[in-house]
């Protein structure tokens, strides 16, 4: 009887290589990076390992992706008292997000390390905050400061440039200054520092990379100059690198060119002409500029663009009713707000209060924020007026830009 033969052993497979996190590649890293809620949230997923760090902060497609789908997020509001008081600060609070909750933890709104001279009058005042940075100015101590709440990279400059008193003219007389940051190197800034005359403007600008002053010479006399004010033009806007100030009796508006350094004019809605406190200027999420008023809880929105003819003018693009949802946000009425104002408008969204401190210092008004985008009003927080606002709006970190090493 033959004897049965036995299969031979089944050969050992292999195992599967074991897919980890780590194994994925940068574009597939940046796919998933995308999909988060928030600023907050990529800078804590960036820093939790050098893979992710590496894929975030080497891709500029990436960054214009993200900034596109998530608007930079709101973390609050600075108020400031005129260098009386440290400026204060109040928060806007998110509960379905604990990364920006993080993010207002680490952030220094108590400016600690600005320095001061004199600990009961700090002395300094909030000229603008401008890509997650505060341009501060302090009278007393002649300074300029430039301070990331967030990083506290803090930068001192001398608020006059040297040689200033050159000139006929005599004294650079400061009016307003403004904080130029670029996106194209964030952590170098430019501060632009604005004066007037009876008839011209005048500015000094300061880099950060040559940590000098650029004194420019007078413009040319404006058009319908009030030769009796003092001051004619009314507070400056930013808006995509160039600043604008409204007359305060014309229909125009001087505008500088930060690029080119070039002052020059542009025509306002004509039935705006003297009427600076019902508008405010400001930019839209593209970066252009726009006007926005409130009158009797109705938003107007003008954008300035070609006419049939290809000249350049401004057009009411949009017309809101905000009284019904402004009731239905604050569960109070008209009678209690009596006005909406424009605080200022910022990447296309419009930043309002309510009038009750104005009329009655001891009620608080409600701050909040309307998207011309998506037609959105949402209210912030219920506060009494603290002096001038400005509203604190993360900027992209230095750390998710370029080679920049894990901090």
């Amino acid at each position: 009887m033959a004897s049965s033969s036995q299969p031979p052993p089944a050969k050992r497979q292999a195992p599967e290589p074991t897919t980890t996190i780590r194994s994925l590649g940068d574009d597939l890293l940046c796919e998933i990076f995308v999909r988060l809620p928030s600023l907050p949230s990529l800078v804590r997923a960036a820093l939790a390992c050098r893979a992710f760090h590496a894929a975030v902060r080497s891709s500029p497609v990436f960054r214009r992706r993200f900034r596109a789908l998530h608007a930079p997020p709101l973390l609050g509001f600075f108020f400031d008292y005129d260098g009386t008081e440290t400026p204060s600060f109040t928060p806007v609070r998110r509960r379905s997000d604990p990364d920006h909750a993080a993010a207002l933890r680490g952030a220094d709104v108590f400016l600690t390390r600005v320095p001061i001279r004199d600990d009961a009058v700090p002395g300094w005042r909030i000229e603008e905050c401008r890509g997650g940075c505060l341009l501060l100015l302090n009278s007393n101590t002649q300074q300029i400061a430039v301070y990331n709440p967030l990083s506290r990279a803090l930068d001192l400059l001398p608020m006059t440039p040297d040689g200033i008193s050159r000139g006929r003219r005599g004294k650079f007389q400061l009016r307003e200054s403004f904080l130029i940051c670029s996106d194209e190197a964030p952590g170098s800034f430019r501060v632009v520092s604005f004066c007037h005359d009876k008839s011209r403007v005048r500015a000094a600008v300061y880099s950060s990379n040559t940590r000098e002053w650029q004194i420019l010479p007078w413009s040319m006399p404006m058009p319908a100059r009030p030769a009796a004010e003092k001051y004619w033009l009314l507070i400056g806007s930013q808006v995509n690198g160039c600043l604008y100030w409204a007359h305060s009796k014309e229909a125009y508006m001087v505008m500088m060119d930060t690029t080119t350094l070039q002052f020059s004019t542009i025509d306002l809605p004509v039935h705006l002409k003297g009427k600076g406190h019902l508008y405010s200027a400001g930019e839209t999420k593209d970066g252009k500029i726009c006007i926005v008023s409130v009158v009797d809880f109705v938003l107007c929105v003008w954008l300035r663009r070609a006419d049939a003819d290809g000249v350049a003018q401004w057009m009411l693009v949009d017309v809101v009713l905000l009284e019904e949802e402004l009731i239905q946000a604050t569960e109070g009425s008209p009678d209690d707000h009596g006005e909406l104002k424009v605080l200022s408008i910022l990447d296309g969204i419009v930043y309002l209060s309510t009038f009750e401190t104005f009329i009655d210092p001891t009620v608080p008004c409600w701050y909040l924020s309307f998207c011309l985008e998506t037609k959105k009003l949402e209210k912030l927080f219920l506060k009494k007026d603290g002096g001038q606002d400005h509203p604190y709006v993360m900027a992209w970190p230095t750390c998710l830009v370029g080679n920049n090493g894990m901090p």
